[in-house]
C-alpha cells in the first residue's frame, strides 16, 4: 500500500468516535498550520526532498507530511507523484501562490487563508478579488425563461407563442 493510501485510510476511514475525530483533525490543522507558516514566510525558497526528510525538517509524523503533500499537491507549480509516493520519494513544494490562496478558500480553510504572512505576498485588494472569484466559480447561474408572450428570441419580431414556441 502506498503512503497515501495509508493516509488516506488513517484520516478518511479509520474507525473512530466523533470526539476522537475532531481531535484527530485539530491536531492535524494545527500542524499544517504550521508548515504554511513557515512555507509563506520564504516564498522565494523552493523546499524540496525524500517525504521523510520533509517530515523532519517540519518535525512532523510521517503520515502527516503526506497529508500535507496531498492537500497542497493541487497548487504546485510541478505536481508531485502523490499516488505512488514512497518514503524516498523526492518531493518539490514550489507553489503558485495565487493558486494556492484560491485552493485554500476552496477547502474553507480559513486557518490558512487568513495567516498573517500572505500579507507579505499578496495584497490585501488581490486577495479579495481571488477570494470572490474562487466563491463565484461555483455559483450556477439560470437564464432568464422565455415568457409565452414575449417577443421570440429568434428575432421573427413574433411572440414567442406563435414562433418557436409551438
Amino acid at each position: 500500500m502506498s503512503l497515501l493510501e495509508t493516509w488516506r485510510n488513517e484520516a478518511y476511514y479509520a474507525e473512530r468516535d466523533q470526539r476522537s475525530s475532531d481531535l484527530f483533525w485539530a491536531n492535524y490543522f494545527n500542524q499544517e498550520k504550521g508548515v504554511y507558516e513557515q512555507l509563506l514566510s520564504e516564498p522565494d525558497v523552493v523546499v524540496e526532498g525524500t517525504v521523510k526528510e520533509l517530515a523532519e525538517k517540519y518535525g512532523l509524523d510521517l503520515m502527516i507530511m503526506v497529508g500535507v503533500l496531498d492537500g497542497i499537491n493541487d497548487s504546485l507549480k510541478n505536481p508531485n507523484p502523490i499516488e505512488e509516493m514512497e518514503e524516498d520519494t523526492v518531493v518539490n513544494l514550489g507553489y503558485d501562490q495565487e493558486l494556492l490562496y484560491k485552493n485554500m478558500v476552496e477547502a474553507k480553510a480559513d486557518w490558512l487563508y487568513n495567516l498573517p504572512q500572505w500579507d507579505a505576498l499578496i495584497p490585501e485588494e488581490r486577495r479579495k478579488e481571488l477570494y470572490k472569484e474562487q466563491k463565484r466559480s461555483h455559483t450556477v447561474v439560470k437564464e432568464k425563461k422565455v415568457g409565452r408572450n414575449d417577443p421570440c428570441p429568434c428575432g421573427s419580431g413574433k411572440k414567442y407563442k406563435h414562433c418557436c414556441g409551438r
